[in-house]
C-alpha cells in the first residue's frame, strides 16, 4: 500500500507527516486489499481541512473529508469517517458470501 501525503497552503511538518502516515497504515485492518492512500491537508483561512481518498481492489474508492479547528482533531474524525466507511464496506462483501457449506446429516 503507498501512503501520500500532500499539502496545499501549507507546509507539512515531519511529525504531522508521521502522525498522517502511522494512522494510514492501519486502515489495511479494516481492508486489506487497499492500492493507495491519498491525504491532502489543506489550510483554508484558519481552519484546517482534510481530504483522504483510499483507493481498493476492483475499482472500489472511499473518499472523506473533515474540517476543524486543530490539524490533529481534523485528522482523527478524517479518519474516523473513513474507517467506517471500510469496515461497512468489508460487512456488505462478507454478508454476500453466504453461509458455509455443512457436512450434511
Amino acid at each position: 500500500m503507498s501512503i501520500v501525503v500532500k499539502a496545499r497552503h501549507m507546509d507539512v511538518s515531519e511529525d504531522i507527516r508521521a502522525y498522517v502516515e502511522s494512522k494510514a497504515e492501519r486502515l489495511v485492518r479494516y481492508l486489506a486489499d487497499i492500492q493507495n492512500t491519498e491525504v491532502t491537508l489543506d489550510l483554508e483561512g484558519d481552519k484546517p481541512f482534510v481530504e483522504i481518498v483510499v483507493t481498493a481492489k476492483k475499482k472500489a474508492t472511499f473518499v472523506a473529508t473533515h474540517r476543524d479547528d486543530d490539524m490533529h482533531a481534523a485528522i482523527d474524525q478524517c479518519m474516523h469517517k473513513i474507517t467506517r466507511q471500510l469496515r461497512r464496506h468489508k460487512d456488505k462483501v462478507r454478508d454476500r458470501q453466504g453461509p458455509p457449506h455443512g457436512e450434511g446429516t
